[in-house]
């Protein structure tokens, strides 16, 4: 089974570099730890504070609940917020390597 996660949501203007840092921490340990089944992309957009994740998960299981650095980035995001987080499911339509075919 394959899930489709996007998530929105705006930081306050003085959070939204420490949001950003805590992103970059998420992505590292991904790369040091290379979980299967996930595809899994954030971004900031033009305003500067507004953010949105976009996560692929295959399988039963959402790697990121095992990532300490998610964790962390979870942990205090309500405070970092002025909007959201909304999370929605999500049906891929089309993509370009975002997910291996």
């Amino acid at each position: 089974m394959t899930l489709t996660k996007v998530i929105r949501y705006k930081t306050k203007p003085e959070s939204a570099d420490e949001n950003e840092r805590l992103i970059r921490d998420v992505f590292a340990e991904l790369a040091e730890q290379k979980p299967e089944g996930l595809h899994y992309a954030a971004f900031r957009l033009d305003d500067g504070v507004s953010f949105l994740h976009v996560a692929v998960i295959d399988g039963e299981t959402n790697p990121l609940s095992a990532s300490a650095a998610f964790g962390q980035f979870q942990s205090g995001i309500q405070d970092r917020c002025i909007e959201g987080p909304t999370p929605a499911d999500a049906a891929i339509v089309g993509s370009y390597r975002l997910r291996p075919e």
